[in-house]
Parts: C-alpha cells; sequence; structure tokens
C-alpha cells in the first residue's frame, strides 16, 4: 500500500510541474538510446525487403545506418558493459558470462556489482542528467545512480532488486511484467517461447509508457532482446520462407518492428528534436556447429578433470587437476594453469610461453568438414591494456562466422548441436545515430553519449581489437 502512494505522488508531482519546470523540460537535448540485442544489419535488411517491418526499415535503410563490431568474446555481458561505460573489459571488468575464483575454482555469473568502473550514467547524473534504463543487460543486481531510474535486464532472476527506485516494483508486479523469457523451455518449443517473447514485448512496452511521459530525463534507453533469444534457437525458421515455422516469426517480429515504432513515435513527438541512437551488441549468422573449446583441450592433453569423461555439470570446474596446462571458460577464454595464478597450477612462465604456441598453432589448424573453425588466436596482451589485465583470459579465440565456440566441462566431442540453429558473429552489429557517427567498436557507442552532453570521454586504456593478432598461417 505504502509503494502504492508513493507511486501515486511521484506521477501527482510529475504532472503539476511549473511552467518553469516545463520550459526547461522541453528545452533538453535529449539522446535516445534503442537496443536491438543481436541484431546484424545484414538480418535487418534481409527482414526489410519483405516490406513487413516500417519501423526497422526507417533506420536500417536510412544513409545514418552502418554497423560497430563487437568487444572480443562477442557476448551480450562484455559488449552492453562496454557499451554503458566506454570502457572495454581490462577497465570494466566483465571478461565473459561466467568468472572463475582462482583458489576454490567455484564458477559463478558476470554482474552488474562485478563492473569496476562508474557508468556513463553515472557520469551523466554527476553532471545534472537524468537518466531512464530499461532492460539493459547486465545491469542487475540495480544500485542506486544519481538521476536514473532503472528497470534491469538479462541476468535479472528477481524483480525487487531490479529496480530502482524500489516503489517501481510494486508497480511493475501488478502489470506482470516479466524479466526474461524461459528460454530453456522454449528452445524446443516454438510455440511457447514466442508467447514468452510476446510477454517480454508487452513489457518493455509497459516499461516504456509508465517512464517516459513526465519527460523528466535527458537520455532514455530501452534494449529489446527478443531478436536474440528467437536467433539463437529459431534463425532457420526466421530466415528460410518455406520452413514451416517461419509465418510464426515472421508475426512476431512484427510485432517487435511495432514497439520499435511506438519509440520512434514518441521519438519524434520530443518537443524539441533529440538525437536517437539504435544499436545491437552483436551481430548473427546461421549456426555451423557449436565448437566445445574444453573438449579439445582435454583430447589434446592439456585439461585433466577428476571425472575424466566429462564433469558432473557444465558449469562445474572444481574438478581441473594439477597437471591441467589449460582451461577454457564461455565461449573461448583459454586460461594458462599457471602456479603464479592458479591454486592448484603448475605452470611456470617458461612452460606457460610453451604452452600458449602450442595451443595456438593446434587450434589455428582445427577444421570441421574441411572448413577452419578459427579465424583468429588473439593474446591478452594484444586485446588488454588496463588496470585488470590481471583478470583477463590468456587467450580469446574468435572463430570464423557460424561456428559457435563453448567451454563446457560436462563435455567429450568436440563437435555437437544442442538445439541452436544461430550464432554470434564480432563483425556486423547494427548500427544507426541520427548525428552520423560512426564507433569503430563498442566501447565507442558509449563515449558518444558523453560527448553528446559535453562529457569528456573515458581514458581510452585499450587498444582496438584488430591489433596484435596471432594470425593464420598465409594470413598476415
Amino acid at each position: 500500500m505504502l509503494a502504492c502512494r508513493r507511486m501515486f505522488w511521484y506521477t501527482f508531482a510529475m504532472s503539476q510541474k511549473t511552467q518553469t519546470d516545463l520550459h526547461k523540460v522541453s528545452h533538453r537535448r535529449r539522446m535516445v538510446i534503442l537496443g536491438l540485442d543481436g541484431l546484424s544489419l545484414s538480418m535487418a535488411v534481409k527482414l526489410c525487403a519483405t516490406g513487413r517491418f516500417p519501423h526497422l526499415s526507417r533506420l536500417a535503410l536510412a544513409p545514418e545506418c552502418g554497423t560497430v563490431r563487437a568487444e572480443l568474446p562477442e557476448l551480450s555481458p562484455v559488449n552492453w558493459t562496454s557499451f554503458y561505460t566506454g570502457c572495454g573489459p581490462e577497465d570494466h571488468g566483465i571478461f565473459g558470462f561466467t568468472r572463475i575464483s582462482p583458489a576454490s575454482y567455484q564458477m559463478a555469473l558476470a554482474d552488474f556489482s562485478q563492473v569496476a568502473v562508474p557508468t556513463i550514467f553515472d557520469r551523466l547524473g554527476d553532471a545534472g542528467y537524468a537518466s531512464r534504463l530499461v532492460n539493459l543487460p547486465n545491469t542487475y543486481p540495480v544500485r542506486p545512480v544519481k538521476g536514473a531510474m532503472t528497470v534491469a535486464g538479462f541476468v535479472a532472476p528477481e524483480l525487487s532488486r531490479a529496480v530502482h527506485p524500489p516503489f517501481l516494483a510494486h508497480r511493475l508486479r501488478e502489470a506482470g511484467y516479466l524479466l526474461e523469457a524461459d528460454t530453456t523451455r522454449g528452445a524446443a518449443d516454438l510455440p511457447y517461447l514466442l508467447a514468452q517473447l510476446r510477454a517480454t514485448l508487452q513489457s518493455r512496452r509497459y516499461a516504456l509508457e509508465l517512464l517516459w511521459p513526465d519527460l523528466g530525463w535527458d537520455v532514455f534507453t530501452i534494449v529489446l532482446t527478443e531478436t536474440d533469444r528467437l536467433f539463437h534457437f529459431f534463425y532457420d525458421a526466421v530466415t528460410e520462407p518455406d520452413h514451416p515455422q517461419h509465418e510464426a516469426c515472421m508475426v512476431l517480429l512484427q510485432e517487435w518492428d511495432a514497439l520499435i515504432g511506438r519509440v520512434l513515435e514518441l521519438y519524434d513527438a520530443l518537443p524539441v528534436p533529440g538525437r536517437l541512437m539504435a544499436l545491437a551488441d552483436h551481430g548473427f549468422t546461421r549456426l555451423i556447429t557449436e565448437v566445445d573449446i574444453n573438449a579439445w583441450l582435454r583430447q589434446n592433453g592439456y585439461l585433466y578433470t577428476q571425472h575424466h569423461d566429462g564433469a558432473t555439470a557444465e558449469l562445474d570446474a572444481t574438478g581441473i587437476l594439477p597437471e591441467t596446462r589449460a582451461f577454457a571458460l564461455d565461449p573461448g577464454r583459454i586460461y594458462l594453469h599457471t602456479a603464479q595464478r592458479f591454486g592448484r597450477g603448475r605452470l611456470t612462465p617458461a612452460q606457460a610461453g610453451q604452452t600458449m604456441q602450442a595451443v595456438t598453432e593446434g587450434l589455428l589448424r582445427l577444421t570441421y568438414n574441411g572448413q577452419p573453425v578459427i579465424k583468429a588466436v588473439h593474446t591478452a596482451d594484444s586485446l588488454y591494456n588496463g588496470p585488470l589485465r590481471d583478470r583477463a583470459p590468456d587467450i580469446v579465440c574468435e572463430p570464423h562466422d557460424g561456428f559457435d565456440l563453448k567451454a563446457k566441462f560436462d563435455r567429450t566431442e568436440v563437435f555437437g548441436f544442442f538445439g541452436r540453429t544461430g550464432t554470434h558473429t564480432a563483425d556486423g552489429a547494427f548500427f544507426y545515430d541520427s548525428m552520423h557517427a560512426a564507433p569503430q567498436i563498442m566501447r565507442h557507442t558509449g563515449r558518444l553519449v558523453l560527448e553528446h552532453f559535453g562529457l569528456a570521454p573515458v581514458a581510452q586504456s585499450g587498444r582496438p581489437a584488430a591489433t596484435g593478432l596471432i594470425h593464420p598461417p598465409g594470413n598476415k
């Protein structure tokens, strides 16, 4: 009851602004950021060619539209965190979906509590600018950000810790707000997945309509994750017109397009023209096969666990034995098992260098049906040059398009299929900016937000991902 009253008086107060307040509101240099998770520009253009997606077409077919390269590895928590901090992983500390304790070998999921630098929204709040954030990944558990109202995104298991101010939770709960679609069941049940994605779309729309109208904000960010969820499990159904489930997918995507249209409608109605940015965190393509790096390391004598036929669970790294020379975390982050870094590690610096070279050469020779799997092997020194360099993986594998790198501890086969038909790409992520900016890499998109409001960008401690590679033979 108290939460209801607080929300009522908040809404009432916002509706009773003085003319001076309204004048200030109407003259803000607003910026609207629309996240389109997992959308590649090539896929957007194909969808637009059907004539069924008018609102997406307004963005994708405009001269202001292009692509941005994802940070490596090309995962959502790495890239959305790079966007909302304006930094690379070596600064913000998120290197993948998971992290490992070097002493106990216990695994844990990455979350907002581990982000080691202020966000761009912290910077904006300190400068007197207000933000509204809806479904921005890796912002759970939420924490107070000056001037911000937040509804966190993936991974967000519990609503009360996913919103700020806290009284928002009651309104969202009453509306049946769904934080995330159930892809565990939905992976094999398209009607169920589509119903879940419709529910998340309705939830995002509700949050949009709740937090937008008072215009008491300078930056409004809303991320739609439905494309990523659909493409992972039904990429073939989306891209093949003759697929029996194609039409059902297209109807869902039309509902997604309608929500894009609502954002554009609200943006167009702003009292003073603002700036619109739409971006994806990575691209997407058809899956060729999943490739388990830990299975490859095991088969080649680099990884040993207490369970030689695989661990008891995919994220169970506690069985790693001292004779292990290298192991991987998602998706292709390889850690050398050195005595300096890990409690059971035995590798000396010299042995670590030899192991790195041998693993690199072996992975670059890896093929599937005659196709090379690994496009490039990046060393930590080539990717990371910041204060958290010591937390970085020693090697980051970048696959050729279509190969989905994994790092499970319960698989014994390198290649396999586990219900997915689409996978991420580092190149080709959708990017649109009404002011024609063309950032090269994901961290630069966050810096554009700061620059728009006259704030200095964060220090560039990282180097571009295209330098310092260990190249495949003949590709120097």
